[in-house]
Formats: C-alpha cells, sequence, structure tokens
C-alpha cells in the first residue's frame, strides 16, 4: 500500500468515528438521553452554549445542563444536523454544522430554531473525545436580538 493510501484511509476512518459521535448525539437528543449525549465528553471540557451563563466547564455541568433542557420538553424532539463538514488529524479534529431543534416545551412555548456548532475533538488512548463545543445563534445588529427565525 501506497503512504498516500494508508493516510486517506486514517483520515476517512477518523471522519468516520467522528461523525459517528455527532450522528449519536443527535440520536440521544430525539431519544432525551442527557447520558448519550455525555458519552464522548472529555472531563475537562469548554462549552460555549447557547443559553447563560458564558460558559460550562467540565463534563459533569454539561451533563446536567443537557438533562435540564431536555427534560424541558413535553413529547418528541424533532433534532436536525445539517452541512456537518470533519476535519480530522491524527490526535486533532473539528467539525462545523448547522444544527435545528423542534419541539415544545413543558410550559406549552413551541421551539423552532437553527444554531450554528463548532466541535473540536482530541484523540486520547484511541478514542476521540469532545474537549470543546461553540453554539451561536447570529443576531441583528440594528436591533441587538437574536435571529432565531433564519433557516438555511
Amino acid at each position: 500500500m501506497a503512504p498516500n493510501e494508508s493516510t486517506k484511509s486514517d483520515e476517512s476512518q477518523n471522519e468516520a468515528q467522528i461523525r459517528a459521535i455527532i450522528e449519536g448525539w443527535a440520536d440521544a437528543i430525539r431519544a432525551k438521553d442527557s447520558n448519550g449525549i455525555a458519552a464522548n465528553l472529555a472531563p475537562d471540557l469548554l462549552l460555549f452554549d447557547l443559553i447563560n451563563p458564558l460558559q460550562y466547564r467540565g463534563s459533569q455541568s454539561v451533563s446536567a445542563r443537557a438533562e435540564e433542557w431536555l427534560s424541558s420538553f413535553k413529547g418528541p424532539v424533532a433534532y436536525e444536523v445539517r452541512d456537518l463538514t470533519i476535519t480530522a488529524g491524527d490526535n486533532v479534529a473539528f467539525c462545523h454544522s448547522l444544527n435545528h431543534v423542534d419541539g415544545t416545551r413543558a410550559d406549552g412555548q413551541k421551539i423552532e430554531m437553527w444554531w450554528r456548532a463548532t466541535v473540536c475533538f482530541r484523540k486520547f488512548d484511541g478514542k476521540w473525545t469532545v474537549v470543546h463545543e461553540h453554539s451561536s445563534v447570529p443576531f441583528d445588529m440594528t436591533d441587538g436580538k437574536a435571529s432565531f427565525n433564519i433557516k438555511p
């Protein structure tokens, strides 16, 4: 096998592993499974989420945040990851996507929105682990309000 073939095979395998993690997250959200969301998080993960506070540190705080968020929905939660792009090296990788959630909160409020996500990974002992995640919603500079009604 030529050296380039081995490198391409490794890249494809890394991308496939990361894609499986992202797809697993989507499945966990639809199943309202906070443990599934937390399954591949580094203990010292740093999360920049859509809601306050400015940051969450550590997989335990992110797991608690996921449990709180998922339990706020009554009925099913629809979740979609669109335009997922993955760049993976030997030990560091990142991906970005547009994400969509659609559901009804326990208080009857309908949630239907898109946001941008970037997820950063490191490989520890042969396993990809999420070390940073950043989610954001664009805002209208004229009124300072988040643009929740934007669609791709």
